[in-house]
């Protein structure tokens, strides 16, 4: 809206870069709970793995389709939340927020 549509140097467009950076975090959240050790809460695996595939999906077809940005931010907002639905550790908790907000900014900054 607010930005014009500009390319980096290297020739890659913002909004292609800014997809493919949320769809790896989406990634990054399917296995996270394996990686930073909360795979024994069971609803944070699960709303990890199930919110981590939307949000890579979602990243990915917005390429083709637009709008599909919106369920990404969406995801993004739910991994920002998620820390304090579940009891997570510190260092799980920041990680959630830092990359949920990320990918709020990236989405946001598409449209």
């Amino acid at each position: 809206m607010f930005l014009e549509r500009r390319s980096y140097p290297w020739g890659v467009e913002m909004k292609k870069l800014n997809n493919s950076l949320a769809a790896l975090i989406g990634v990054w959240f399917i296995i996270a709970p394996w990686v930073l050790g909360y795979s024994d809460v069971s609803g944070a695996v699960t709303t990890s793995v199930v919110i981590g595939a939307v949000m890579a999906l979602s990243s990915w077809w917005s390429f083709k389709v637009p709008g599909w940005n919106l369920i990404s931010l969406l995801a993004g907002v739910w991994f920002i939340v998620l820390p304090f639905v579940y009891t997570l550790d510190s260092v799980e908790k920041w990680i959630s927020i830092g990359l949920g907000a990320l990918v709020v900014v990236l989405n946001l900054w598409n449209d």
